[in-house]
């Protein structure tokens, strides 16, 4: 992976990732498509939307159908039917979502699978080799996700269990075509989250990723994380802020730096019923939406805008109709992907930091004192 730089507009940045599947244009939004699939949505429809590249899940696919099986496919752009870049989650996150069902120790975690209950194992070197046999064209260090609320003992413990899990990490993935991403921790503490991204560096990977973010904590303290950090990545490597966000989150951390983006929101919520328009958010179960005969989102090219109003895509939610989803889910994803492209534009042309103010102004967002756009909340 080669990462170029082609315009920066104060410290919103565009760009490319290129790789032998193909370019992604940045600041990049990423699908998700935990189980080798961006629920609803086919890898056509996807490409219709403007997607360049898709993240997969390790340990999920890892549980099911299995790394072997996928291996056997040529990898999980064969198996998926999807020809462009995939970045795979190294299952770090399941460590926080399924903390229930985890026994860590220093070689790794001990799962009990929430697929059939069996006991099932993962560490560094364990999802490196997953990764490779997937095929993917960025993997991510495995890492111990902190949880929020946490105390300053326990970050640090969780952080420095996932500096020694990275080193093993970068030894497993050795010299594979991948690019490998490293995964900055430290909890809620910006000092641990420093001394994490100088190991991590001293010990290098092709890009550095926040993570350990967006698991409950108070959105000002989201933002002052991003605005403490951003600015210590390394300047010439792709940025990744895992698992954020809202629209607001996004435009937000592109005007600190960031780079790549992934989140579930725009096909959970499109299952929910709720579609991302210009300025606000449609909520199909509110009754306003009954016999309201527009489209979604009358300025949106998106084949659910061209053909079908608001009071039929409510029709579908109400009765559980799966065709509801599908919809849904086109428009959302085609919204966050057309977001991308108007940011990437308004930073080519000199003008983001404006974009980013109507942005906001139109979402009734005050300013934040001392903020890098004046937007931001």
């Amino acid at each position: 992976m080669r990462f170029e730089r082609f315009n920066q507009d104060g410290n919103a940045r565009r760009g490319q990732l290129v790789m032998s599947r193909g370019r992604v244009q940045t600041p990049a939004f990423m699908p998700v498509g935990t189980a080798a699939t961006v629920k609803t949505m086919t890898p056509e429809e996807l490409v219709a939307a403007g997607a360049e590249i898709i993240l997969g899940n390790t340990f999920h696919l890892m549980l099911r159908p299995g790394a072997e099986v996928i291996r056997r496919h040529g990898g999980l752009h064969d198996f998926m039917h999807w020809e462009r870049p995939v970045l795979t989650d190294s299952g770090g996150y399941q460590v926080w979502s399924l903390a229930r069902l985890r026994k860590i120790s220093e070689q790794g975690v001990t799962f009990q699978s929430p697929v059939d209950g069996d006991t099932v194992f993962l560490g560094p070197e364990r999802a490196m080799d997953v990764q490779h046999q997937l095929d993917a064209d960025i993997a991510m260090i495995f890492d111990d996700c902190t949880p929020y609320p946490a105390t300053r003992e326990q970050a640090q413990a969780s952080m420095e269990l996932s500096l020694r899990w990275a080193a093993r990490c970068k030894d497993a993935h050795g010299d594979h075509q991948a690019a490998l991403f490293g995964i900055v921790q430290g909890g809620m503490y910006p000092d641990l989250r420093r001394l994490s991204l100088a190991v991590l560096v001293d010990i290098g990977f092709d890009g550095y990723a926040l993570g350990g973010l967006s698991v409950g904590e108070p959105k000002q303290m989201l933002y002052e994380m991003i605005e403490d950090l951003v600015p210590l990545l390394p300047d010439d490597r792709p940025r990744y802020l895992m698992g954020v966000g809202t629209p607001e989150d996004i435009v937000f951390a592109v005007s600190m730096g960031i780079d790549m983006f992934d989140c579930v929101l725009p096909t959970r919520n499109a299952r929910n019923g709720w579609l991302y328009i210009q300025d606000s958010v449609i909520k199909l179960r509110n009754a306003q939406f009954a016999e309201d005969i527009r489209p979604p989102d009358p300025n949106c090219g998106c084949y659910t805008c061209q053909h079908y109003s608001r009071a039929y895509l409510r029709h579908l939610y109400r009765a559980n109709e799966i065709l509801g989803a599908r919809l849904n889910t086109v428009h959302n994803v085609y919204y966050y992907l057309s977001l991308m492209a108007k940011i990437r534009s308004a930073i080519k042309l000199g003008r983001f930091s404006q974009f980013a103010e109507d942005f906001f102004a139109k979402r009734g967002i005050k300013p934040r004192p001392g903020s890098a756009v004046s937007g931001a909340i």
